[in-house]
């Protein structure tokens, strides 16, 4: 049995099931050059534009999936019906900044590496005022990236909206972001603005910050103590999941990549879905694993226009047969 006990009774009551994505929304620009970069002259590229920031790309692998999901960000003036279009299956709650564009990242992408320049724009203004009272009444989770610690707002507005949704009886999930944004926020304030979140999803580089330690299931172990659940995911090829301590490793089945951008928000997404309706962790891991699998064979972070993965299995436990 892959079922772990539920420990957090009284929050993420069933009757409430539905998810909010909270952050960023960005216009991506996805560059990925034929050759090495030649320095002060051209390089031919392949260049697409496409919908991204890592809670509305969340956001979307939900909608994909038919979860039940709100997402809330803010972008520039007349954008939103652009943006509320790119997120089928989700209902968008946008705010149009009067003065700030939307988001923009330019993403270089070489082989399984990524380099990116950003401008967060308008979603430096995302607020928790933003999130309504209702949203919170009908929701069982809010999920949040780290990014939102550069917004207008800080700290205190990671706090505040924090503490809102303890009220409100809502579980939170945070996926900090990158290591060199956390470096540059600083390990301390970060870990003060998560504290109380009820599961936290890290890679190896940013989870070890945080954790202190350099061994992917140590990270998992440590990250547990403060969070109900953390996940650690080591690039495309194993995952370690602490709960209270204990910790599983697993296995992820190797698939070709195509761009990386976005498979953390995909399998995070399949992980929430999966883990909400039941608190088995060894499916939840399973059902992220397969929406990163999608993500790392298209461009961009979003969804395909095409087939998802078929029903099966894309992780295994370490040491399983």
């Amino acid at each position: 049995m892959c079922v772990w006990p539920v420990r957090l009774p009284k929050r993420g009551l069933p009757l409430a099931d539905r998810i909010i994505c909270y952050g960023d929304v960005i216009d991506d620009i996805v560059v990925m050059p034929h050759e090495p970069i030649r320095l002060d002259t051209d390089t031919p590229s392949m260049i697409r534009a496409r919908p991204g920031g890592s809670a509305a790309n969340t956001a979307a692998w939900l909608g994909v999936i038919n979860a039940d999901v709100d997402f809330i960000g803010v972008v520039g003036a007349g954008d939103a019906p652009r943006h509320v279009a790119a997120l089928p299956g989700v209902y968008a709650r946008l705010r149009e900044h009067p003065e700030l564009q939307t988001g923009r990242i330019v993403v270089v992408v070489q082989d399984e590496r990524r380099d990116m320049l950003t401008d967060r724009g308008a979603n430096v203004d995302l607020d928790p005022n933003d999130v309504p009272d209702a949203f919170l009444q009908r929701a069982s989770i809010l999920h949040f990236t780290g990014h939102i610690l550069l917004n207008h707002a800080g700290i205190a507005g990671v706090r505040t909206l924090i503490e809102r949704c303890w009220a409100a009886g809502v579980l939170v999930s945070v996926s900090p972001g990158s290591a060199g944004f956390l470096a540059d926020t600083g390990i301390e304030r970060a870990r003060a603005a998560f504290a109380g979140a009820d599961l936290i999803f890290t890679g190896y580089e940013d989870g070890a910050l945080l954790s202190g330690s350099t061994e992917a299931e140590d990270v998992a172990r440590i990250l547990s103590g403060s969070f109900g659940v953390a996940v650690v995911t080591q690039g495309k090829d194993a995952i370690s999941v602490g709960e209270r301590g204990n910790v599983r490793s697993f296995v992820v089945e190797p698939r070709p990549v195509v761009d990386p951008t976005g498979a953390g928000d995909a399998f995070c997404a399949g992980f929430l879905s999966s883990w909400l309706s039941g608190r088995d962790i060894c499916r939840a891991v399973d059902v992220g694993a397969g929406l990163a699998a999608a993500a790392v064979e298209v461009i961009g972070g979003r969804p395909p226009r095409t087939r998802l993965p078929a029903a099966k299995r894309f992780s295994r436990e370490a040491g399983a047969p």
